[in-house]
């Protein structure tokens, strides 16, 4: 099993939890939010030195508020690969339609390479109006009246993205001629002739992974056809279940092999240890019910379970007890949590786990504690 850690990346909070204040209503300096970037540096130098498998970060855009402070992934991952030695880097995600595709192409094969092939290409479609309509995209976030119509700008918007970073990745030279990106544009003069084909410098000197978020009934058709791997999370364990096997099937029908036990797909879990259930219960709430503050409005809570059996409404606020129940929350002991992950194992596969230990506001000190504990005391009892 390759286990890794993802984080968000957040400013430390003294006043977490379910009740005031609004997300919107905090502001932190630049200094407060450099410093978390620093300290997210840090935990990754930690990650290596644990022998974690890989680091994931995200990338948000200006988010005043505090939660997730890196826009570039990738740059602070060529930070990170300077300063380890083995462990992979990868962004859960790259937000395509907020850049242009051959620039991200570019970034990732500096990043690949620089760090000897320790890159993950990590890409998705964005969640976040505020982010999406300033760097030049839309999105279809619970909370967008023009929700139809922005997400189905932005699935085209991704997957001709997407078509251009692989084609510019892996040829030589390459020409893309779309709805959205055209390139190149016809006509440029270039030494007495004109421009037909294009030639990425550098490209990946290395294998490299392509994983992508599972949202929606499209992208688990989408993900497994394209041949890359899915990662699924917030997932009542029912449907992860399901979902796990359809894209196991349709892998298989489009590539024509079936794929191996947890192959191209990866569990997100959030997680929680302490000495006891109840301490870890106590460490955990402000965190999670901040977490579902921050997201709940975006829509995040669709891959729960509703009282039905089916999907939740959109716009769920789940209580810690509802995520634990759900198991898309592993909290106790380090006992309680490895019988957990064995749990999921048996149940789907695990071969690539992606766990999530530190909740929105909570101390850098705090995170370097859940560090060491899930290596020391977790993965031990796997």
């Amino acid at each position: 099993m390759r286990t890794g850690i993802f984080l968000f990346g957040g400013v430390e909070m003294d006043d977490v939890g379910a009740g005031p204040p609004a997300p919107t209503e905090r502001r932190f300096s630049q200094k407060e939010m450099w410093q978390a970037t620093e300290r997210i540096i840090d935990m990754g130098v930690l990650s290596d030195s644990l022998g974690f498998d890989s680091f994931w970060l995200t990338e948000h855009h200006f988010q005043y508020e505090g939660y997730e402070v890196i826009p570039n992934g990738i740059l602070i991952g060529a930070i990170l690969a300077e300063r380890t030695e083995r462990i992979r880097i990868g962004m859960a995600f790259n937000i395509v339609p907020q850049w242009h595709p051959l620039k991200l192409a570019e970034d990732f094969a500096t990043l690949h390479n620089i760090s000897g092939g320790r890159g993950i290409l990590g890409v998705g479609r964005g969640t976040v109006p505020r982010e999406a309509e300033v760097m030049g995209s839309r999105v279809g976030s619970f909370d967008n009246p023009d929700q139809a119509a922005a997400d189905d700008f932005n699935r085209r918007h991704f997957d001709e993205g997407m078509q251009v970073i692989r084609m510019a990745l892996d040829q030589e030279t390459f020409s893309f001629h779309g709805e959205v990106f055209d390139f190149p544009p016809p006509g440029i003069p270039d030494r007495g002739g004109f421009v037909d084909e294009l030639t990425l410098v550098p490209r990946p000197l290395y294998p490299y992974e392509v994983w992508q978020a599972i949202t929606s009934p499209p992208t688990l058709q989408q993900v497994p056809r394209w041949g890359w791997g899915g990662v699924f999370w917030n997932n009542h364990h029912s449907f992860v279940k399901t979902r796990w096997e359809q894209f196991a099937e349709i892998y298989e029908e489009a590539h024509s092999r079936p794929l191996a036990r947890g192959e191209h797909r990866q569990l997100v879990l959030c997680t929680c240890v302490d000495d006891t259930h109840e301490a870890a219960i106590e460490s955990v709430r402000d965190g999670h019910d901040e977490f579902w503050k921050f997201l709940g409005p975006y829509g995040w809570s669709k891959g729960y379970m509703g009282p039905d059996g089916k999907p939740a409404r959109a716009g769920l606020i789940p209580t810690l007890e509802e995520s634990i129940d759900q198991k898309t929350w592993v909290v106790g002991t380090a006992e309680e949590v490895a019988e957990t992950i064995a749990w999921y194992d048996s149940l789907i596969g695990l071969e690539n786990l992606l766990l999530f230990p530190a909740m929105p506001g909570d101390s850098y000190a705090e995170v370097d504690e859940q560090l060491n504990r899930i290596a020391e005391d977790v993965m031990p009892l796997l």
